[in-house]
């Protein structure tokens, strides 16, 4: 027969329930934790949801008329117009908020959290560096903030055309609001048909749909999806679709554009053609998206007149050229060093689509071979970040543990550091020559260029307001420096210093009557 168990003693069971009640308490810890996550993460989302309505409200396109009714409750006069000019004012602060903020969603998954870093000297390190990617971060080419700011997104590079020519009409409606319902929506350029506006619009990815394309590092420097844990390869095996980068046998249906013209048109052209049809189709395509970057006139130009029409722009469109080709990677690095990677499809998936137009702190090209990186280009013509930018991001990616045994740098970073330095050269020569041309013509001309000046003033009330604030402060500036010490203490201590009284040389002194007979003075100072 066993021996029974010992029972144990008091203080043993007092140990037990102690450890019970901690273990007990800290799951509740814990599952308050998660509650408190949740509802941040809820109540991030709705604020998420109200700015993204202002943003639309605030980008949907509207008449004059339109603007004029909403505002009519408003008195006419003064007060209706700043009330207009007020609204015109937020949303241009609105976009500009838009285009110049940071992606400040949080994501425990991303291999960059500096939260999860235990050692502070390496929190430090990360805090250090994500500031100095915010302050050297790029916000999108101002001639694509019109594809931005577009509640279709369609592709900057057509909207350009067409700004153009609302430029030249004589219209005094909003250029969106002229396009799509204006004078202007029966407008149809050669070089840009109106059936290519309509067709080629740019995905721009919400918070939640970005999460499919983001990369983390594994232990041993490998790139892997967060959303599965699998490598990256950059191969034709695997295409885009509504669920992020997925094998081409996948049954995630692709991600169609509003309208469906896109699909519809893609369709009708592989129903209609073969093979090899389709490959030439391709290849027209490419070329046809490849002339975007053309500069006509240095293709028209002959022999040496072509060196006439070289510039930084024309070399670094020859390069973003290259990258209209088919099965072209991209990737964009935010500046919490969140890594994206997509497939770019050119007139649909660019650069901008990852975080919605927000600033990047690198932008470029990318291949992958299971997981291991392989090659990276410094290219992005929506945003176009300087050589800085990539060489910082190469940093981070060693400090992060990627395995950057066999990265190659493409040749166009070697070009695009020669093209920085020929612009900052040239705008350098150039601003040497207009200031010793201004000094010339001051000397000769001085009426001449005064009146010039005068010209270009800013003749508006609000500018005439700041002339006369900025002259009275340095008006003061130069009263302060007039004053001795004394004066400026005694300024500081909110006390007026009264100035000393002064008598004619010529009279003489007479001094205030007494207040008694015994005090009395005469006016010649007798008793």
């Amino acid at each position: 027969m066993p021996t029974p168990l010992p029972s144990p003693s008091p203080s043993e069971i007092a140990s037990i329930a102690a450890k019970q009640e901690e273990k007990e308490a800290s799951s509740k810890r814990h599952r308050a934790s998660l509650a408190r996550e949740d509802e941040e993460k809820k109540a991030a989302s709705q604020i998420q949801a109200v700015k993204e309505a202002q943003y639309f409200n605030a980008t949907r396109p509207e008449s004059r008329r339109t603007r004029s009714n909403r505002s009519s409750s408003t008195p006419d006069g003064p007060l209706r117009a700043n009330s207009e000019a007020r609204q015109n004012w937020r949303r241009v602060g609105q976009i500009t908020l838009r285009a110049g903020g940071d992606d400040s969603s949080t994501d425990s998954s991303s291999s960059s959290s500096i939260s999860n870093a235990q050692d502070p000297q390496e929190r430090q390190r990360r805090l250090a560096a994500k500031h100095e990617r915010k302050q050297a971060a790029k916000a999108m080419d101002l001639q694509y903030f019109l594809e931005m700011v577009d509640v279709k997104h369609r592709y900057g590079s057509n909207l350009r055309a067409y700004h153009e020519e609302w430029k030249r009409s004589s219209t005094n409606e909003n250029f969106f609001y002229w396009l799509d319902y204006g004078e202007g929506r029966d407008v149809d350029l050669a070089m840009r048909p109106r059936e290519q506006l309509d067709r080629e619009r740019v995905r721009y990815l919400s918070r939640e749909e970005r999460q499919a394309y983001l990369v983390k590092v594994d232990g041993e420097g490998k790139l892997c999806w967060v959303k599965d844990g699998t490598r990256i390869d950059t191969t034709v095996e695997y295409r885009d679709s509504v669920k992020g980068i997925v094998p081409q046998d996948d049954s995630a249906p692709p991600f169609t554009p509003a309208g469906g013209e896109a699909a519809s048109r893609r369709s009708s052209s592989s129903a209609s053609s073969s093979g090899s049809a389709s490959t030439s189709s391709n290849s027209d395509h490419e070329s046809v998206r490849g002339d975007r970057y053309v500069n006509q006139e240095l293709k028209d130009s002959k022999g040496v007149k072509k060196i006439k029409h070289v510039s930084a722009a024309t070399v670094l469109n020859h390069l973003l050229r290259k990258s209209v080709k088919k099965n072209t990677w991209i990737f964009v690095a935010d500046t919490s060093f969140r890594l994206y990677v997509g497939i770019k499809q050119s007139g649909a998936f660019q650069h901008s689509s990852f975080l919605y137009g927000a600033r990047i702190s690198a932008a470029g090209l990318i291949k992958i071979k299971n997981g291991q990186l392989r090659t990276l280009q410094p290219r992005s013509g929506h945003y176009r970040p300087p050589t800085s930018n990539f060489r910082r991001f190469v940093k981070n990616l060693k400090d992060e543990g990627v395995d950057m045994s066999r990265v190659s740098i493409s040749k166009s970073y070697t070009i695009l550091i020669g093209l920085e330095g020929y612009s900052k050269t040239r705008k350098k020569i150039k601003r040497v020559k207009g200031e010793m041309k201004g000094k010339k013509d001051k000397t000769l001309h001085p009426e001449e260029v005064a009146r010039i000046e005068e010209e270009k003033r800013d003749k508006t009330e609000s500018a005439q307001k700041e002339r006369q604030t900025l002259e009275k402060i340095e008006e003061d500036q130069r009263e302060t420096e007039k004053d001795g010490i004394g004066s400026r203490f005694m300024r500081k201590l909110h006390i007026s210093p009264r100035p000393p009284r002064l008598h004619s040389p010529a009279s003489p002194k007479t001094f205030a009557p007494a207040q008694g007979p015994e005090d009395a003075i005469s006016s010649q100072g007798m008793r």
